[in-house]
Parts: structure tokens; sequence; C-alpha cells
């Protein structure tokens, strides 16, 4: 498929803070509508009359569009403009929030959840792109990614905020309205600042890659949140399983022969891209599984209501902004392998600490200190590991690179979220015959933190090896990548914190 045009000329930016702040703001804006309805799921549940099956597919509906898309979204940046699909895809998220919030049955509301996916797939990849290209020094790269792991973090926790506010002062409908017009604010704000930029001359677009990796990603999404609700032996997650590993099987031989393949062996060749997207994918797998569970542990076990539930996520999304913040400066004093080491394990060291949690306990006692502990980890973690992700990428694939990684930590996240609820729910059910309910539901909540902070603590020891056996070096990188750190100053970030 060629795309050979070239409209809207490239302009340097004029106000790089401004547009790194627009851009913040649509991840922001795409990570906040992630967990913006776990509080109001039981509202949500009596709105518009939805089965229990249902319920869960107002979350999966949105995780599936989006982990299945991000691929294709980031190559689509690439070629035909990042600015462009960015407002595109802002445009398809605030009507698609706007249709959800107006839905008065279940398969609108699910299909427009879907559609919201949909319209983020275009979003992430080419907002961060973008805010990458502004900045060419080590140390500005180093603190747009600060920013970008403070936006994200703060965007799961500052979710389960406003959807508490907002769904007990005006009901759920709120929680879709406020994100349709966040959308349209973010949209006015890319227009009016973010520079236009071009779309490739004489490129060619890998159709049949991405029809294949997207099916196949779809299948695998699809099948791993049914195993929550079906179980892992159900004949209908275990043919889409075996279906998703076939076609991705397929796209591996497809993307060997094809000139112009969706990921280009240069992709993973560069830096550290490999490494980061494989840490990423274990950051993701208890990312997504702890904005699950600790706000079910505060309803359902400590009676908070949604307004406290939501306000009891701030010292959490506190502490991550303050992570993400610091974070480059902690990279270059100890160094990246060391910084993402140490991040990896205070997190784990918090999800440990949730793990002793009570079912006659509080939330002073039992989730203040760890959420603490984990915001820091997380946030610092995140910008160390999206920093790997985009090590030595050629300039042409920046939005492809963006598109990996968030793909990674979706589909980290939905394999993890799947594990780890069937594993509470098997310990629930095997505790309940012999425990109170509250008992044997906090019995599953900590099985999950417990096996979430063995799988970071793994994952740090990992991290050791890959993120500096990987090291980049200027002769390693491709022509393009290699001309543009040619450019760049010799500075200690780049050195230590994999920020080129």
């Amino acid at each position: 498929m060629n795309l050979g045009r070239t409209k809207d000329r490239a302009s340097p930016p004029h106000r790089p803070g401004g547009v790194l702040a627009a851009l913040a703001a649509a991840q922001f804006t795409v990570m906040l509508a992630t967990s913006i309805v776990n509080v109001a799921l039981p509202q949500i549940h009596a709105g518009v009359s939805l089965s229990a099956d249902g319920v869960t597919w107002v979350i999966n509906a949105y995780g599936l569009a989006f982990g299945a898309l991000l691929l294709a979204g980031g190559r689509a940046a690439d070629l035909l403009g990042r600015r462009r699909v960015l407002i595109a895809g802002l445009a398809l998220f605030a009507g698609a929030s706007l249709a959800a919030g107006l839905a008065t049955s279940a398969g609108v509301l699910i299909a427009a959840r879907a559609v919201q996916g949909l319209g983020a797939a275009a979003i992430a990849p080419a907002a961060l792109a973008l805010a990458m290209g502004l900045y060419t020094s080590g140390a500005g790269r180093g603190r747009a990614l600060g920013v970008w792991g403070a936006v994200s973090g703060a965007g799961g926790a500052g979710g389960v905020l406003l959807g508490g506010v907002l769904t007990q002062a005006w009901g759920w409908p709120w929680i879709f309205h406020s994100v349709a017009l966040g959308a349209v604010l973010v949209l006015i704000a890319v227009a009016a600042l973010v520079p236009k930029d071009a779309a490739r001359e004489n490129a060619r677009f890998d159709l049949l890659g991405t029809v294949t990796v997207t099916v196949a990603l779809t299948c695998l999404v699809w099948g791993l949140t049914t195993a929550r609700g079906a179980g892992w032996t159900d004949a209908r997650v275990l043919g889409a399983l075996a279906v998703a590993g076939a076609l991705l099987a397929a796209f591996v031989v497809i993307e060997i022969r094809r000139p112009h393949a969706l990921i280009p062996p240069r992709l993973l060749g560069a830096g550290r891209v490999a490494a980061g997207n494989l840490l990423m994918a274990l950051l993701g797998s208890v990312w997504i599984a702890l904005f699950f569970f600790l706000p079910l542990y505060q309803q359902q076990v400590l009676a908070m209501d949604p307004l406290a539930t939501g306000a009891g996520q701030l010292p959490l999304a506190v502490a991550n902004m303050l992570g993400a913040a610091v974070a480059p400066r902690v990279a270059r004093r100890i160094g990246g392998t060391a910084t993402v080491t140490a991040a990896l394990l205070t997190e784990a060291a918090g999800l440990l600490w949730l793990s002793r949690l009570s079912a006659d306990g509080s939330y002073v006692a039992d989730v203040l200190g760890p959420s603490i502990l984990v915001g820091l980890g997380l946030s610092i973690a995140f910008v160390q590991l999206t920093a790997l992700a985009v090590d030595g990428v050629p300039p042409q694939d920046a939005g492809l690179a963006g598109g990996l990684v968030n793909t990674t930590r979706q589909v980290g996240g939905a394999i993890g979220l799947a594990a780890l609820a069937t594993l509470a729910g098997s310990v629930t059910a095997h505790a309940s015959a012999h425990q109170p309910r509250l008992e044997a539901l906090t019995a599953g909540y900590r099985a999950a933190f417990m096996v979430s902070a063995a799988v970071l603590a793994a994952a740090a020891l990992l991290a050791v090896p890959l993120t500096r056996r990987g090291r980049t070096t200027p002769g390693s990188l491709p022509p393009a990548a290699t001309a543009s750190r040619a450019k760049l100053p010799q500075d200690r970030t780049a050195d230590h914190a994999s920020v080129a």
C-alpha cells in the first residue's frame, strides 16, 4: 500500500514547553480512560442493565482495542504524519467518550468503549513520538520522559479519584462526559501548539503484516480477558490463544520476507529496544492489576465509598509524580541499570507490603504506606524503561517504537490481570469453604499482590544483564540514528539514563 504523500511541511516548535504540555495531556487522557470506570462499575451495572460478563467488558473492550491496534497506530503516525494522526485519534476518542456517556444499553456502551480504545491506539504512539522529537539533548529528553512518566502514572491513579468524585456527585455518565470534554480541550491545544510534520514520501504500509498482528493481538487479549471469567480450560479461550499463537508465528515469517515490514529488524536491533520492551511487559503485568485489585479491597473489604476510594489513590499519585520528576537525576547519579533495578525492587517491596492486607484493617495501616512505595517505584521504572524502549531508534521509526512499548505494556497487563484475577478467585473460592466472606476476599487479594511482588523481583534480576549487555555505542546504531546521535552533546544523561 503506497503512501506517497508529503503534505504538511514540517516546522520546528517555537514553544517546546507548551508543546510538551499538550502532548502530555493527551497521554494523561488515554491513561485516565483506562482506570476511570473501575470505581463506577456497580453504578454502570445498574444503569444500563449489564450482565456480570458485560460489566467486565466495559473495561475489556477498551483494553482490547487499545492493545491490538497500537502497532498499527504507531506505524500510521510515522507514515501519515504524527500530528495528523494524533488529532484524528483525539477526535475519535472524544466522540466515543460522549457516546459512552449517553448510552442507554449495554451494547452501545461496550461498542463506544471499543472505539475509545481505537482512538487511544492512535493517540499514545503519536504523542510519544512527537514528545521525543522535541528535544535533541539527553538532559532535555530525560526531562520530557520524566513528565511522561508523571502523567502516565497520575492518569491511572487520577482516574480512580475522578471516577469516585464524579460517580458520587453526578452519576456514572459524567465519567465519560468529563473524558470527552478533556479530549476536546487537548485537541484544541494540540492543534494550536504542535507544529505540523510531514507525511513520509513514497512510503509503503505493510498491510498484510498489520492485519496479521492486529488479529493476533485481538485473539490474544480476548482470550486472556475471557479466561478471567470462563477459566483457562474453556474451549473459546484455548481456541483464541491457539489462533493468536499461529498468527504471531505467521507474522514473524511475513516480516522476515517483506522489504517494508511493520516491525523492521533495525528497530529491535537499535539500542536496548528489545530489553526495554521485555521489562515493560513485566511491569505492565502488575501495573493494570494494581489499579484493579486495590480499589476492590478498599470498597469490598474496607467498605469505603467511591469518593473515599478515589481520594485514597492521591498519595500514590503524588508519589508517582515525585518519582517521575527525580528519575532522570537519579539515573545521572547512579546509572540507568541501577536505577531500573532499584525502582523495580522498590515497587516490589510496596506490593509485598500489600500482601499483608487484613480483613479488619484500615486504609492508614494497610494501604497508605505501601501505596507510596509502589508509586515511587512504578514511576521511576516507567521512565527508565520507556527510555530504553526508544534508545537509538531511527527518527523514521519513532512512532512505531512508541506503539511497540505501549503494546508490550498493554499485552503484559492483559496477561498479568488474567492470571492474577484467576489466582485471586481460586484462593478466595478455596478460603470461602472455611473462612468468612471478607477474610476469603482478602486472602485472594493478598495472593495477587504476593505474586506481583515476585514478578517485579524477577524483573529486577533480569534488568541487570539485559540493560548492560545491549549497551549502545554510536557505531552500533543504524545510519539515521548514528547521524542524529553524532549531533548530540556527550552528557551524563545519555550515558546513564539511556536517553538519547
